[in-house]
């Protein structure tokens, strides 16, 4: 007879075992990858065993600061170690697919930055290995978690503007390539420029307050007009280069067809001649009410006006908004579905979804063409 009527019970196979730290690494240094960092060292029930990234000085200076152990200049280095249960992947977008792909064959897994790849096919690539590997892959739309959203979504989840059949979406810099001759300019290495780049997040943030309706078709255009003539370079980019010519669009324009008849407008710019500043934000159109959600230079507060009518009046509310946590609430999300052992709906879809709508988009403005949106 057992002398205990309560035993431990070992984790299913492939469970990180809950008395014990969440093991982590995390691959790039620039400022995703220190989001990341900063979003799991906040957490008591995970540790960082491991940091990977190019820039030597970087890697020593995180290490020390946060005592991470184990510090890699290759990334293969770090997803070869046997005793870490998941991996962020903030690179240059080339990389996502080959980390990512050997970080979930590796049983690991994944939260990689947006987008998910520089394509569609390729993002199925990543998603594939996913469901192969039984393992979460999720996508870092950090958007999602600010405060207005959060606000906005709850209107929309109550049906407080009705039935939403118009949406635009924009983020709209004045001058903000984020590197001349750099990846980002490399079509190769990026996959496009401010559509793929900052667009993705607009219409991650718009599809999401939406309830996700499905994308049916996309016509777009696309312009190249100051970043080749070397115009419209932010101060503030990354000072890396490759050597590349500026081979991306700097704006572009997408009209979306949803499913049930609602429309998405979205307008994307690195560089234009416009106001100064770095500018985003959405706007809803539905039965009973409307909303919009401003954003200049990264403001947290005040952003968000919900438009509706009081006693026959047009009226406007302004409700209070509170930062969102960005990175952090996306790690923390990252982290709980691992703990929570059901992995099955956590396989990266949206990010192959949005990655299919930005297929279309740049196969549009090519061809000059309505195109339809391939399902995710």
């Amino acid at each position: 007879m057992s002398t205990n009527s309560n035993p431990a019970q070992p984790p299913a196979a492939g469970q990180p075992d809950p008395s014990r730290p969440l093991r982590v690494g995390v691959v790039g240094l620039g400022f995703a990858g220190q989001a990341a960092l900063k979003g799991y060292l906040a957490l008591p029930d995970v540790e960082v065993v491991a940091l990977a990234g190019l820039e030597a000085d970087r890697l020593a200076e995180l290490g020390k600061e946060h005592a991470i152990p184990h510090l890699y200049a290759r990334w293969q280095d770090l997803i070869a170690r046997d005793d870490l249960d998941a991996v962020s992947v903030a690179t240059p977008t080339h990389l996502h697919a080959p980390i990512a792909i050997a970080a979930l064959e590796a049983g690991k897994h994944v939260l990689s930055e947006k987008p998910l790849a520089r394509s569609g096919e390729e993002a199925q690539t990543i998603v594939d290995a996913a469901v192969k590997a039984n393992r979460v892959l999720k996508v870092c739309f950090n958007h999602r978690e600010r405060g207005d959203v959060s606000i906005l979504k709850q209107q929309l989840d109550a049906g407080q503007l009705g039935r939403v059949y118009y949406a635009k979406a924009h983020w709209m810099r004045r001058n903000g390539i984020p590197g001349m001759g750099s990846w980002f300019t490399n079509r190769e290495m990026a996959g496009g420029g401010p559509l793929i780049d900052l667009g993705v997040h607009m219409l991650d943030m718009a599809l999401y307050l939406l309830g996700e309706p499905r994308v049916l078709s996309a016509s777009a255009s696309t312009f190249s007009e100051l970043g080749p003539r070397g115009l419209g370079g932010s101060e503030y980019a990354a000072k890396q280069t490759v050597g590349s010519a500026y081979e991306v669009e700097d704006l572009a324009t997408a009209f979306l067809r949803l499913e049930g008849g609602g429309v998405l407008q979205l307008e994307t710019s690195w560089a234009t001649f416009r106001k100064p500043g770095d500018d985003f934000g959405v706007s809803l159109y539905g039965t009973d009410g409307g909303a919009e959600i401003g954003v200049e230079n990264y403001a947290s507060e005040d952003t968000l006006r919900i438009y509706t009518d009081v006693a026959g009046a047009p009226a406007e509310v302004r409700p209070r908004v509170v930062r969102g946590e960005g990175h952090r609430a996306v790690v923390r999300d990252f982290v709980g579905v691992i703990r929570g052992g059901d992995w099955s709906a956590h396989t990266g879809r949206d990010g192959l979804a949005r990655a299919r709508i930005i297929d279309a988009c740049y196969l549009s403005s090519l061809e000059g063409r309505e195109v339809p949106v391939v399902e995710a």
